[in-house]
């Protein structure tokens, strides 16, 4: 019998680690402990996650950077191979790889996916995008889509008629024509893996709504967060579905208040990769509709410290609280980056994880 997935266990607040497979993570910064996300810091990283009992490992899809002094995100491990990589190496932890529709035939999405999901023992997740920087794809010779979830929906169809069906089967649909197709073994997570869609704007939400488990999105402050909740949650009750809502912070905790902000002021503002937050937040605003317009304007610094994401800095306590005001507006789980996950990690697990458990949101 496949193992429940991480995402479907009993933590009311299920928290992960993102980004850790790209170079500097979600930060943009020059400061000489950036993380480099070498392999092997990714894989003490998995490990030091796993055996603290956090729920997921979600990767970013990057294939070129923005620039600056570092070309920030231009190293970055494909998530197939990387999700197959620390699968091997954990016991408990869901592994997420995140995949560009355009960019990836389903039928080998399908293969891919199956083979993670079945070194990991049914632990496997897709988080599903269709990409927005037009330069990125043009890499490939690939324009990005009009209705790119229209496609994407049409490729998420062809991977569940994969595992579903025992005999080859053909495919006639707008964006793939499919003829004797055949991909063996199906998952083991039944009738496909967790599926999450980050989306801000309506026809990616709509996508989540209709074809996901979760949706993967941002907010500006938490006194607004749950609107987010709201929508996702009326979209899929809409069609009978019931889609649940994760998001994305960064964190900065120290012992002390004034440590944690001295900190966050130095790495995101200070020694920021200026040019590269330049260009991030050009490219995004233009191209993207990945957060509220005005955080373009009032949030530069969040935009350094973790792309644009909300920030948790502060003692254990205050981040703890923060998380918990999160959850109280309806999130069932975070994705955290930091500026160095191998040297922030363990202190963030061993100060902040017991007073979540503390406050029931944690087993």
């Amino acid at each position: 019998m496949t193992p429940l997935h991480p995402l479907k266990g009993p933590n009311k607040l299920k928290l992960g680690v993102f980004a850790a497979n790209a170079d500097g993570g979600l930060a943009i910064t020059d400061v000489p402990e950036r993380w480099r996300a070498t392999w092997d810091d990714n894989l003490a990283t998995a490990q030091i996650a796993d055996r603290a009992g956090l729920d997921f490992f979600l990767p970013i899809a990057r294939w070129a950077g923005f620039g600056g002094k570092n070309k920030v995100r231009e190293w970055s491990f494909e998530t197939f191979t990387w999700a197959a990589g620390l699968a091997a190496a954990t016991q408990r932890i869901g592994l997420f790889m995140t995949v560009h529709v355009p960019l990836v035939h389903p039928l080998y999405a399908a293969k891919a996916l199956a083979t993670v999901d079945h070194i990991s023992h049914g632990r496997a997740g897709l988080n599903i995008v269709c990409g927005w920087n037009p330069k990125e794809f043009g890499m490939f010779n690939i324009p990005l889509v009009e209705k790119g979830y229209d496609q994407a929906a049409e490729w998420l169809a062809v991977i569940e008629k994969a595992y579903a069906s025992s005999e080859p089967f053909d495919f006639a649909g707008d964006y793939y024509k499919l003829t004797n197709a055949v991909s063996r073994p199906a998952s083991l997570q039944s009738p496909r893996p967790v599926t999450m869609n980050a989306a801000f704007g309506g026809p990616g939400r709509d996508f989540a709504a209709a074809n996901c488990d979760y949706l993967f999105t941002t907010f500006t402050d938490i006194s607004q967060a749950g609107q987010h909740v709201a929508d996702i949650r009326s979209r899929s009750a809409h069609i009978g579905r019931d889609v649940g809502a994760y998001t994305v912070c960064h964190v900065v905790c120290r012992d002390t208040q004034a440590e944690a902000e001295a900190y966050y002021e130095r790495y995101a503002a200070t020694e920021a990769d200026h040019a590269a937050v330049d260009a991030h937040m050009a490219g995004k605003k233009e191209f993207s509709s990945s957060h509220d317009s005005s955080a373009y304007d009032l949030y530069r610094k969040r935009f350094g410290g973790g792309a644009g994401s909300y920030p948790l800095v502060g003692t254990p306590e205050q981040v703890a609280e923060e998380m918990a005001a999160i959850a109280a507006e309806g999130y069932e789980g975070i994705a955290l980056s930091f500026a160095n996950y191998l040297y922030e990690l363990p202190y963030f697990c061993d100060r902040v994880l017991p007073l979540l458990r503390s406050r029931g949101l944690r087993t």
